[in-house]
């Protein structure tokens, strides 16, 4: 979350950044953040002088009742005193709560670098890694191809769970199971994470301190045990959640910095505005696997390891000879955590379009605020907030989507990229 402030101090900046990420219908936010801070900075002084006076009356008459003397003038002052500052203290609660939950809702600042634009056309692309392959058919879509082959059954995951769910059998199990292994692999042993394998399950404050609570709630999936159910507990729709309260109430030792974690996990979201796209295949499904990859950083550094991370996820890419291009994403298509988004996105030639599997993004101290992670650099000097970043590394349904796609053969078959055939067994073609 944005610090209070910083709100404050640079109101039509926090205006103008709302408007520029196509959320002019929120500005009226900022105005009551800034009301109810009037109204508890106006009600402070009262009560800390009320306070003071409650103090002295109660040495006063503890005085006098010490010397077997009494004051009912000063008791009924205490009391009334007491209840004077009950009701600003309840005044001054409410209006410290309407300032959290409002500040809650309130995105991150975007970076200087990040283009401004009101709709994705306005993301630029950075660069682009490899060649698109060449058929002497008509590349068919991933469905198609996974059908025939009988390595994903969509139909009985519907009948399972409902539509837009998918269940891989036979190879096509295998080949998910590859790509989780051979991912977490790279990132461990080769880019210096250390693997985490979280719960998949996550409370209410796990999910405010990465930024899908408040504003995200509908898109979740909670688990309700009944009527009156109080576990108030949701699935992660991603690794980033807890990772990034993963050292939550902390103070870490600043020499530990760039703290880099990697984690597989299975993701669940309901998308509630997404229906009506892309209703077949696996380009948007309620449930599915990815490995992500999480770093606590100087501020300083914060922007040099973003470079770095969306390295990290285009090696897996160009390790399985998939083309792809990075887009750096413009403010109306940035998360409201992000301050700046890299999207990876590989061709698909049987959908004939670029689809995103890979963001990357430094959130700078959005969601260390949310979630009270601080660290010092040495003793002594004061505690700072670190800057987190996170990216897809990467997600796992159209990685297979850009496999099936790329490397099917006339005949039907897929040819298995081969940094994937160790995990395979030796397998090298599904057919």
């Amino acid at each position: 979350m944005l610090d209070l402030k910083y709100v404050r101090e640079n109101v039509d900046k926090v205006k103008e950044m709302l408007n520029n990420r196509n959320l002019s219908n929120s500005i009226s936010l900022v105005d009551e953040i800034i009301q109810n801070d009037d109204i508890r900075r106006s009600i402070l002084p009262e009560v800390e002088s009320l306070r003071q006076r409650r103090n002295e009356a109660s040495k006063e008459i503890a005085n006098l009742k010490r010397d077997g003397k009494e004051s009912p003038e000063l008791v009924e002052e205490l009391r009334e005193v007491r209840s004077k500052i009950q009701q600003l203290e309840e005044r001054l609660s409410l209006a410290e709560k309407k300032i959290n939950d409002t500040i809650l809702l309130i995105p991150n600042i975007y970076h200087s670098s990040v283009p401004i634009g009101d709709d994705p056309s306005k993301n630029v692309v950075v660069r682009t890694n490899g060649k698109r392959p060449e058929f002497s058919f008509e590349p068919a879509p991933h469905w198609e191809i996974a059908e025939a082959l009988g390595i994903i059954d969509f139909d009985r995951a519907t009948r399972l769970a409902g539509s837009n769910f998918v269940l891989y059998k036979g190879l096509g199990a295998k080949l998910e199971r590859a790509l989780i292994n051979f991912m977490l692999d790279l990132h461990t042993d080769n880019q210096g994470y250390t693997e985490i394998f979280p719960p998949f399950i996550a409370n209410r404050i796990t999910m405010t301190g990465s930024g899908q609570l408040p504003k995200f709630e509908s898109d979740m999936y909670k688990c309700d045990s009944g009527i009156d159910a109080k576990d108030d507990m949701f699935l992660i729709p991603t690794a980033e959640v807890p990772l990034a309260s993963y050292h939550a109430g902390e103070i870490l030792d600043g020499d530990l910095l760039p703290l880099k974690y990697t984690a597989y996990t299975p993701c669940f979201r309901r998308e509630a505005g997404a229906y009506g796209r892309d209703t077949r295949g696996l380009v948007r499904i309620h449930q599915f696997d990815k490995v992500e990859m999480f770093k606590y950083t100087t501020p300083e550094n914060s922007y040099d390891e973003l470079e770095s991370m969306v390295k990290d996820a285009e090696e897996v890419l160009q390790l399985l000879g998939l083309p792809y291009q990075v887009s750096l994403l413009c403010t109306a298509d940035i998360s409201s955590a992000s301050a700046k988004t890299y999207d990876i996105e590989v061709w698909m030639p049987g959908l004939k379009r670029f689809q995103e599997v890979s963001s990357c993004s430094n959130c700078e101290d959005y969601q260390a605020r949310r979630s009270n992670t601080r660290f010092r650099r040495e003793q002594g000097k004061p505690v700072e907030f670190p800057h987190m970043l996170n990216g897809s590394g990467v997600a796992m349904p159209r990685t297979v989507i850009a496999i099936l796609e790329n490397f099917q053969q006339e005949d039907g078959s897929v040819i298995i990229p081969e940094i994937l055939r160790p995990y395979m067994r030796g397998i090298e073609k599904i057919g």
